[in-house]
């Protein structure tokens, strides 16, 4: 037969020894017999512990009953709001509120608070989830949007599909939103993955308004962009295709065997820490700042510049800490340390990094325009940053052609289809760059040429949407009106009441005179100025702008909520995860 949980305050003070036979005193050790009842044990309190004073529970003393705190029924209720509102910005596992630490503070900070059972807390937060997907949609209901995505696999081996959406509103304001983080149990081919694109574009209900979809170069999401199977354009991640001719650059110019023996220094004094107690000595005997040395990862190059920076600067107490023979064995020191040309290298191809790096943090911009930037960024890097300078070593010189070469490539920059690409039509219409004086003459009008066709079927395109809502409001007897119509139209001409091709390109033409802002501001915010000056060009403007340059913001979801998946483990389920990611990441919907 199983006993009732212990609820009187004597347990605070006592402890069942003896398989639960005897019971022991905490303070003084004195032992009694225990059979289901606490009137001995509250006696010998109250006689030998005055002080403590164990009131019998049928009795609680008037202090008690006075001191005893109500939390009102909109108290609770806040307080429910807010433990959901902590699971879902920490993205914490939903048993976190049966946890008995958690309870106990609960309990101490609020004792008439009687804290939500698991179930009670998960139709909070679904609740939530819902009432935050539905002001999402009607956000997107009109909108034309960009996609991104990416995949991820936690240590559970869960794989894992992230896919990020971003608009332009009506009053020139970019806004981003996670659409769904969700488990990919199947093969990741390029028919699944498109299958996922198109399940998700459906369900949000942006069928034919999706304008493109950015992501990396990986052959199955590139092939799962193509126009066979999804509606939209395909656009890879800037920051991806710089990553791999920057890598390209590295193998050429034999900085990897730098990075190599950079990376084996670095491990050795984040991994020790008798190296890491004698790097901070030597940083305060030299009056260094007191930096931890940054390792490298194969999948960012940028992480490189930050690790060859570092030991830049840390380089003497670096050395000093491998030459002290009371810190560092002999054994290992020739093993760690780094040759004079190694060092020499880091420092040569640091301006060079410093350009490259600057490139991907101005396209990896998330609230502010960034796909326009591309082109104009990739042939001021060709052309200037990666140009070969004087005293530049053979290894930097070999390091900056291998990228301008690679980069070309891959950004097709001799291509005759360059101009109708979605980043170059996305510069004629960033307001800073329309004069494309980056590219040829010839070019530069094959580029104007297409921004007419695009401001021509924007005209069209919105003429036609007029036209069929203004057919949906004719009435049953509209066939008179119809005909007088005709005959109105036969006298006056089809292009009477609508712009002619003059006027559109009239339209062009301003827009491409009229002086460009300074590269610092916002090519929004000239929009939202000037919309009214040309109205079908900032239609067009408001689709193209809004596509990221990278995918970076799909990989910074997946970059927080992995780390948190990985440290919870299996506590979260795959629906949980969908369901927490979104309400953590569109709080500001």
């Amino acid at each position: 037969m199983m006993r009732r949980s212990k609820r009187s305050g004597v347990w605070e003070h006592f402890r069942l020894i003896n398989d639960e036979k005897d019971a022991q005193c905490k303070l003084c050790g004195a032992t009694f017999k225990y059979n289901s009842s606490t009137s001995s044990l509250r006696y010998h309190l109250n006689n030998l512990h005055v002080t403590l004073a164990i009131p019998s529970p049928s009795q609680p003393t008037i202090a008690a009953v006075l001191g005893r705190r109500v939390c009102d029924q909109r108290k609770a209720d806040g307080i429910t709001q807010r433990i959901c509102g902590m699971i879902e910005r920490d993205i914490m596992p939903i048993s976190t509120t049966e946890a008995e630490g958690f309870r106990e503070l609960i309990q101490f900070m609020e004792p008439g608070y009687n804290i939500p059972s698991r179930a009670t807390v998960t139709s909070n937060l679904e609740a939530r989830y819902e009432i935050k997907k539905a002001k999402l949609k009607t956000c997107l209901s009109a909108a034309n949007v960009a996609l991104t995505t990416d995949c991820w696999t936690a240590l559970t081996t869960e794989s894992y599909i992230t896919i990020t959406c971003h608009y332009i509103e009506n009053d020139w304001q970019v806004k981003s939103a996670v659409l769904l983080t969700e488990s990919l149990s199947e093969r990741h081919t390029a028919d699944n993955l498109a299958a996922k694109l198109n399940q998700a574009v459906e369900s949000w209900g942006l069928t034919g308004r999706v304008v493109a979809c950015v992501h990396d170069n990986a052959r199955n999401i590139v092939s799962a962009n193509n126009p066979a199977r999804v509606s939209w354009k395909s656009v890879c991640c800037f920051a991806h295709t710089l990553n791999l001719a920057v890598n390209d650059g590295f193998a050429a110019a034999g900085v990897n065997r730098v990075i190599g023996a950079a990376g084996r220094l670095v491990k050795h004094f984040n991994h020790s820490t008798p190296a890491t107690k004698a790097l901070e000595a030597k940083q305060r005997q030299m009056q260094l700042p007191a930096h931890r040395l940054i390792q490298s990862c194969k999948t960012r190059w940028n992480s490189v510049h930050a690790m060859f920076g570092r030991l830049v600067e840390q380089r003497w107490a670096v050395c000093a800490v491998l030459t002290d023979r009371s810190e560092t064995k002999l054994s290992d020191a020739r093993t760690l340390e780094l040759r004079d040309d190694f060092w020499q290298l880091m420092e040569d191809i640091a301006p060079a990094l410093e350009a490259l790096q600057s490139a991907t943090t101005v396209m990896s911009a998330e609230t502010e325009v960034s796909i326009s930037n591309t082109y104009p960024i990739t042939f001021s890097l060709i052309n200037t940053h990666l140009k070969m300078a004087n005293g530049d070593s053979n290894r930097v010189a070999e390091f900056k052609s291998k990228v301008r070469t690679s980069l070309g490539e891959r950004m097709k920059v001799e291509s005759e289809d360059l101009t109708s690409t979605t980043p170059m039509i996305a510069t004629m219409l960033d307001p800073r760059h329309k004069h494309l004086g980056f590219l040829r003459p010839a070019s530069r009008i094959s580029a104007n040429t297409k921004l007419l066709e695009l401001a021509m079927e924007e005209h069209v395109d919105s003429t036609s949407t007029n036209e069929a809502t203004t057919g949906d409001d004719v009435p049953v007897q509209g066939a008179t009106l119809q005909r007088h119509t005709s005959a109105m139209t036969l006298l006056l001409g089809e292009n009477y009441t609508t712009s002619s091709n003059d006027d559109i390109k009239e339209e062009v033409d301003m827009f491409l005179k009229d002086a460009s802002p300074l590269l610092d501001s916002s090519p929004t915010e000239w929009w939202k100025v000037n919309e009214g000056r040309f109205p079908r060009l900032a239609n067009v403007a408001r689709r193209y702008l809004c596509i990221p340059g990278t995918s970076v913001p799909s990989e910074r979801v997946f970059s927080a909520a992995g780390l948190t998946v990985n440290r919870l483990r299996t506590r979260l389920t795959p629906d949980h995860v969908n369901m927490l990611i979104f309400l953590n990441k569109n709080r500001g919907v």
